[in-house]
């Protein structure tokens, strides 16, 4: 890959360098694998040509933060109203099967949207189910309990590693050029699963010590990466036979956005209904942590790429089944939200563009909304889970209030939708 540079394009460029490019090289075909069944490895991973963050990360710590409108959504009318919504809905019929001729049929939009903004239930039972609870326990056990017999590349930024543990397992291990992107993946990943959205891969957090049991076999690679001792490390599940994802028409510049319109989701196959779910919780998601290196970082792109949509998107993998698999979240929460002014403007139209959404991850954020407890569950979900949380640090004050104002805004977005589409 080529990386090329717009002079004309002045301080501008600088960001372009800094998104999406990454995280095309972040190519670690992470596999999913049922607990206990070997899985079939590619050969070793080629170790792409590195970009960097340090031009961003060069951005003060205090640098003014964009918070956008600052009207107070917490007292917004209709609450009661929009939880009424998440009662179980029996009375969907989609008539498709999980069999593969059916999975290109069509469907009515009857079948696919309930309450005028949600994906139906009957359409979400036919979702791969993504890396589930159970399938995280065992591989976090298991990763927590095996050595690391070797290092090599294959994970993207040339100061990450592609890790092999006794047992044939992989990891991909993140050294982060500061403590920021591992503390962003991590506080991301745990936010996904307060979430409920299943798309990212297990991660754990290790303290390199060439000398324990764990990194003692690899302490030569160790120190010839100059990786600093005592660091803390996230790693994540390698996965294989991933394929790129391109991004679907009606989120692309020229389309008109994901809605419960009868002309725009009935002329398409259960395959590209099931991503198009997907997508409007990666959507959702990514508002939230203010990730700017995935389809934010092309949408500022197509100033002089107008292909750029075309092509795969940032971070995002598909396994054979069709999960939607969320890699390199390490600008997110954190230094996304050091960096929200300049990427702020994209975020908000990627998230008006969206206006049907998965009913759990809607109840959630309202749930989140109503009881203003997010930096708390988030914290209390992240030092029950991982150990080395009191080493590695969580959210500041103030980066936890952006969170809760992201969750607020979103809440009120939700809404507008209810009051748009529910009558339709």
């Amino acid at each position: 890959m080529t990386l090329k540079r717009s002079t004309a394009c002045g301080n501008r460029s600088v960001f372009y360098v800094l998104t999406g490019l990454e995280s095309r090289l972040e190519r670690h075909r992470l596999g999913f694998r049922t607990p206990g069944v070997a899985s079939a490895h590619p050969g070793p991973s080629l170790d792409l040509p590195p970009k960097t963050f340090r031009a961003l990360l060069a951005v003060p710590v205090a640098q003014k933060l964009f918070f956008g409108d600052s009207a107070d959504v917490h007292n917004l009318s209709g609450a009661s109203e929009l939880l009424d919504t998440f009662r179980d809905n029996g009375n969907s019929h989609l008539n498709i099967n999980n069999g593969g001729a059916a999975r290109g049929a069509h469907v009515k939009l009857s079948e696919l949207v309930e309450d005028g903004i949600f994906w139906s239930e009957r359409l979400e039972a036919q979702l791969p189910t993504g890396f589930t609870e159970e399938h995280t326990r065992i591989w976090r056990e298991r990763t927590r309990g095996h050595p690391i017999v070797s290092l090599e590349p294959g994970c993207g930024r040339i100061s990450n590693r592609l890790a092999t543990f006794s047992d044939g397992s992989r990891a991909c291990v993140r050294y982060g050029i500061n403590a920021d992107q591992v503390q962003g993946e991590t506080l991301t990943y745990y936010l996904a699963t307060l979430l409920g959205i299943p798309n990212l891969p297990p991660l754990v957090l290790s303290q390199l010590n060439p000398e324990s049991e764990q990194w003692a076999a690899v302490k030569g690679s160790i120190a010839s990466l100059q990786w600093t001792g005592k660091a803390i490390v996230s790693l994540t599940e390698w996965v294989a036979n991933l394929t790129g994802v391109v991004t679907p028409a009606p989120l692309r510049q020229e389309g008109r956005g994901l809605h419960p319109l009868r002309e725009e989701l009935e002329n398409k196959t259960l395959e590209e209904l099931l991503e198009l779910v997907q997508w409007s919780d990666l959507i959702v998601f990514d508002y939230l942590t203010a990730n700017f290196d995935r389809l934010v970082s092309n949408l500022f792109s197509l100033q002089w790429d107008s292909r750029v949509m075309e092509r795969d998107t940032s971070n995002l993998h598909k396994t054979p089944r069709g999960d939607l698999v969320f890699i390199d979240n390490e600008a997110g929460l954190v230094h996304g939200y050091r960096v929200l002014h300049m990427w702020e403007k994209y975020h908000s139209a990627l998230m008006g563009s969206v206006c049907v959404f998965r009913r759990r991850t809607a109840q959630r954020v309202i749930e989140l909304h109503r009881l203003r407890d997010a930096r708390t569950r988030l914290l209390q979900l992240y030092r029950d889970s991982e150990p080395l949380a009191p080493e590695l640090g969580f959210l500041s004050d103030e980066h936890a209030g952006i969170l809760q104002n992201r969750i607020d805004r979103l809440y009120k977005h939700i809404l507008h939708c209810k009051g748009k589409y529910s009558q339709l």
